[in-house]
């Protein structure tokens, strides 16, 4: 495989093989999974060798919302590319689709951009930080690389696991830094008031998705709010993977709390650089009083793709395809499971949809799924981040390799040679140091 012998040059060239710990080809299916691409169109992706695959997995991390390689957002970038990208002179779009997010978000005032995720979510923490005069952030959940959130790993080595992503290792963090970043569970209030008791005074900002794989207990995002009130700090939400996949904006607009700041990225642009960090006028002028800047958060590709990445979701009403198809798979995959006697368990948002198979050797039972379905012409996982470019017939046929394929996990099990079947190592999941 061209794309296995090329990720091998690759890690002696970039440290961890690639940019994005989620890319790795040791999450999906060791030695085998095809690395890299060379086109990518609606839910098709083609690799180094000329194989072309159904992406049924995660569409670039979550990334193409809108499916590979939009028509009308491409045209909208070469458009902009065409105008020329970047000037000494600032890109208009900037003001456009800040009226835009101000409108889609009627609580907030004020924007300001980035290009990423991590980078959007330190930007929020230092405006906190710096609104408030404060130095201490209580969080749950994962929100990305930055040393404010691996701090919270100073104190004890696995504080962050029970946080998405396992065994991150705070290497390279100042220890000036233990002792900031203090992390709950979510829905365990309880934990929160306890870190409020103890740091009341200097506690800048109470940073959390407002949803992801469970729901809200009732009354539980209220009552954060209410606290972030109370003691005047800054409740920060993380829309980078749950904006624009329940709702045309943040999922917090269906939940009926509103934060003070909210972070969005990936589904924002349909896959192109952009991020934004929204919020209160209040709150947001902090931003001047502190350096943040940067000159490639001005270049106008990424704001020409949000704003036809937006305006499309909300008129074709995105979200109500991705709900509906992450349904169907859902359903068919524990249909499925019923069929074939597999334990599995189904959780997560629809348009966020994962499976786990409730079995001691639950890793290799999922490379084994990965690399049938690979046989079979499919990017697949125990995820799914469906896009508007997924249909009901590819579901369908999704589905019919889905039973093939959980049938002859069914048997493996039964026989107990799972691990025989595996052409490759065993998936790898979490941080860890690549050989």
């Amino acid at each position: 495989m061209k794309g296995q012998i090329l990720y091998q040059k690759a890690k002696k060239l970039i440290p961890g093989g690639t940019q994005l710990l989620s890319k790795r080809p040791e999450m999906f299916l060791p030695k085998q999974w095809p690395s890299y691409y060379t086109q990518a169109h609606g839910v098709e992706v083609v690799d180094l060798d000329g194989n072309v695959y159904t992406d049924m997995s995660v569409m670039g991390i979550g990334a193409c919302v809108l499916g590979y390689a939009d028509p009308e957002v491409d045209a909208a970038v070469k458009a902009a590319v065409d105008r020329g990208s970047t000037c000494t002179l600032n890109a208009p779009e900037e003001v456009e689709l800040a009226e835009l997010l101000c409108e889609l978000h009627p609580w907030a005032q004020m924007v300001r951009y980035a290009r990423a995720g991590g980078e959007a979510m330190s930007m929020a923490v230092r405006i906190a930080r710096a609104h408030t005069r404060r130095d201490k952030v209580a969080f749950c959940g994962y929100h990305g690389w930055a040393d404010w959130y691996l701090a919270a790993n100073l104190g004890q080595d696995d504080a962050l696991d029970g946080h998405l992503m396992p065994g991150l290792d705070p290497a390279g963090v100042p220890r000036g830094l233990r002792g900031t970043a203090l992390p709950f569970h979510y829905n365990r209030i309880d934990q929160l008031k306890a870190i409020v008791d103890a740091n009341r005074d200097n506690l800048a900002a109470i940073v959390m998705e407002p949803q992801r794989g469970q729901p809200p207990e009732p009354g539980f995002l209220q009552a954060v709010r209410d606290i972030a009130t109370e003691i005047s700090a800054v409740l920060i939400f993380d829309e980078v993977t749950t904006g624009f996949r329940m709702t045309t904006g943040g999922i917090h607009l269906l939940l009926g709390v509103n934060p003070d700041i909210a972070v969005f990225a990936k589904a924002m642009a349909n896959g192109y650089a952009m991020a934004a960090v929204i919020g209160t006028e209040e709150v947001m002028q902090a931003a001047q009083s502190t350096f943040i800047s940067s000159t490639n958060w001005t270049e106008r590709i990424g704001p020409a793709a949000a704003l036809a990445t937006i305006r499309k979701h909300r008129r074709e009403n995105v979200a109500e395809h991705l709900i509906h198809i992450g349904n169907l798979v859902t359903a068919g995959w524990r249909q499925a499971a019923e069929e074939a006697g597999l334990k599995l368990h189904t959780s997560g948002l629809p348009s966020l949809d994962h499976f786990s198979l409730e079995y001691e050797d639950e890793l290799a039972l999922t490379t084994l799924f990965t690399q049938i379905m690979l046989e079979k012409g499919y990017l697949a996982w125990n995820q799914f981040k469906p896009s508007f470019a997924h249909q009901e017939h590819h579901v369908k046929e999704y589905l019919d390799a889905v039973t093939d394929t959980f049938a002859i996990l069914a048997e493996a099990i039964a026989k107990g040679d799972v691990a025989s079947r595996l052409k490759g190592p065993v998936a790898r999941r979490g941080f860890y140091r690549l050989a």
